[in-house]
């Protein structure tokens, strides 16, 4: 694989985030969630509002490149109590093993130091395989939370936390 580049995301960037997760999310999430859930998730998280309002309120998107194709996105937020949460992380499927995802955690660890974090969190299904992938870099569950998200659907996942 080519030098991967990451750079930040803008309101611009909002039509290839929305890309990228359309051909993310089936893979990720098919097994876990009802075609009716994704499609009520995906208006909540990835409108062109709910992206404006995200990069507008605090929350910091970056763009994977390699060879000037987009590959990955992740967003992350600086929280009270020198915590960052790590919101959303996204590999392409084709590019999932070959170290992006990791790269992706190491630039926003080195982000979150200089900001004065000392925590990372982020959430994670119970049932989804990408918690493995975390327990690798040093995240541990420290608890299960079961989020209404509205429509009677619910976010059943573990808070992950790791020491920077």
């Amino acid at each position: 694989m080519q030098a991967v580049r990451t750079r930040e995301a803008t309101e611009k960037d909002i039509p290839l985030i929305q890309q990228l997760i359309k051909t993310v999310w089936p893979k990720a999430y098919s097994h876990i969630l009802t075609e009716a859930q994704t499609e009520y998730m995906l208006e909540m998280m990835y409108s062109d509002a709910s992206l404006t309002r995200q990069m507008t309120t605090g929350h910091h998107f970056l763009i994977a490149e390699t060879g000037g194709r987009p590959i990955a996105f992740a967003s992350w937020e600086k929280k009270p109590d020198d915590l960052c949460k790590l919101h959303k992380i996204y590999v392409l499927p084709l590019t999932q093993g070959s170290g992006v995802g990791k790269q992706l955690i190491w630039f926003i660890r080195d982000k979150a130091v200089a900001e004065g974090c000392k925590r990372i969190a982020l959430n994670v299904n119970r049932h989804n395989s990408a918690k493995s992938f975390y327990e690798k870099l040093g995240f541990v569950a420290i608890a299960e939370e079961d989020i209404d998200i509205g429509n009677g659907y619910f976010m059943n996942d573990y808070v992950m936390q790791m020491e920077i």
